[in-house]
């Protein structure tokens, strides 16, 4: 195996979640035990278009007590994008830019953290580098919070998000119980095909203070199904409370939600609104009050009520890359996989990138139940390990504190 002297470009692409900066801390942390093999760590402002912008975060440059505040920070520290390249075959344009700046900066090392879309990206490089002959090993460090990625048990970002939305669905249902007489509460959860982050709701109903319905899209939605299930629920309890995903279906494959017809960089329909329109149709068709509840963003961003078992493995994805590329791996996806027993531990390996792109993983049919509107105990199963544990946020005069990188 050739041993490979320079510097690690790394870069963060996709929606955030609340542990995507803990990975930058596993690449950043064990990358600098490599030294001087891999002389730097270079992250990319906003993705992929840092580097072709060549606007760069270098790391020895920065605060160490910043990257320590990575595991305790949200969002993307060093910026995300959307940014679709072609095939170089098509067009190189992007390709010879990224190859240029690889040999300015000296990039043997490239790491790509994010979702399928992301590892559509990762492949192409890969795949345009490897035709050029420049020697570079590139991987593909997970996340989404949609949990949607092939061959991986689960991706980091996903059990905070879980943990977030069962509790947030828990302290809702207490709320409800206040008034004899309440609403019907339809709360819209992220999810375009895949209702894992949905499906989470029903978790809050381990503690007896949850959802009285849940609907995935996996399954087709149906509005008169939807109403007799609310009247059934509403009749005996005077209240009702429904998690939504916001890509359900009709029988036909056309979203319910009040699209806006607008598409993101890699084609996708901009979805939102699917819980005002089931709660007017409840209003107007059923006569029950009611009302529409989007987390919205907040599923993704709330880095207080991070699943400490998320941040250790989003921490260990990081590590597990880097130590793959000095293994001489490239082309590939971080993957993990559950061990069998009753005691929860993972594995990590390796998938070739061409195999992860553009493939999306959905809950299985046995996870939901047979009337579709709720989940089975296979579901809470796999999800339960996944939130377990606390990662106390790092607060000043009662204030979260964040990583600041110049």
């Amino acid at each position: 195996m050739t041993k490979l002297k320079g510097n690690l470009l790394y870069g963060q692409s996709g929606g955030p979640t609340s542990v995507i900066n803990a990975s930058a801390y596993g690449v950043i942390s064990e990358a600098k035990k490599h030294h001087p093999l891999i002389e730097d760590v270079i992250c990319m402002r906003h993705g992929i278009k840092g580097a072709l912008n060549e606007d760069f975060f270098i790391i020895s440059q920065q605060d160490p007590e910043q990257v320590e505040l990575l595991k305790h920070t949200p969002g993307s520290a060093f910026g995300s994008v959307r940014h679709k390249l072609k095939d170089f075959r098509e067009d190189d344009t992007d390709y010879v830019r990224l190859l240029y700046i690889f040999k300015k900066y000296n990039i043997r090392y490239f790491l790509y953290n994010g979702g399928n879309d992301s590892m559509d990206t990762c492949a192409k490089i890969a795949d345009y580098m490897s035709q050029i002959d420049y020697d570079v090993r590139i991987i593909g460090v997970p996340k989404t919070i949609d949990n949607d990625l092939p061959f991986t048990d689960h991706t980091p970002g996903y059990g905070s998000a879980a943990k977030f939305i069962a509790n947030t669905m828990m302290e809702i249902s207490y709320d409800m119980l206040a008034y004899p007489n309440g609403k019907v509460t339809i709360v819209e959860i992220m999810g375009r095909h895949a209702g894992w982050l949905t499906a989470a709701a029903g978790l809050a109903n381990l503690s007896g203070f949850g959802p009285d319905l849940i609907y995935l899209p996996e399954v087709p939605f149906s509005i008169e199904k939807f109403k007799n299930d609310v009247k059934e629920i509403y009749t005996k309890r005077k209240q009702c409370l429904i998690a939504v995903s916001e890509g359900i279906t009709n029988d036909q494959g056309i979203f319910i939600s009040s699209s806006s017809g607008l598409k993101d960089a890699f084609g996708h329909f901009q979805l939102g609104g699917v819980s005002s329109k089931l709660a007017s149709i409840v209003q107007t068709d059923l006569g029950i009050p009611s009302r529409s509840v989007e987390f919205g963003s907040t599923q993704r961003a709330a880095a207080h009520i991070q699943s400490l078992t998320d941040v250790n493995e989003a921490i260990g994805v990081g590590r597990f890359a880097v130590q793959s590329l000095l293994d001489g791996k490239t082309d590939l996806m971080v993957t993990m996989s559950r061990n069998p027993g009753e005691t929860y531990e993972i594995v990590y390996g390796l998938e070739p990138l061409h195999r992860c792109a553009n493939i999306e993983k959905t809950v299985p049919l046995d996870m939901i139940n047979e009337r579709f509107n709720g989940i089975t105990q296979n579901f809470i199963d796999y999800a339960l390990p996944l939130i377990q544990g606390e990662n106390p946020p790092k607060y000043k005069d009662g204030i979260q504190q964040f990583t600041k990188f110049r």
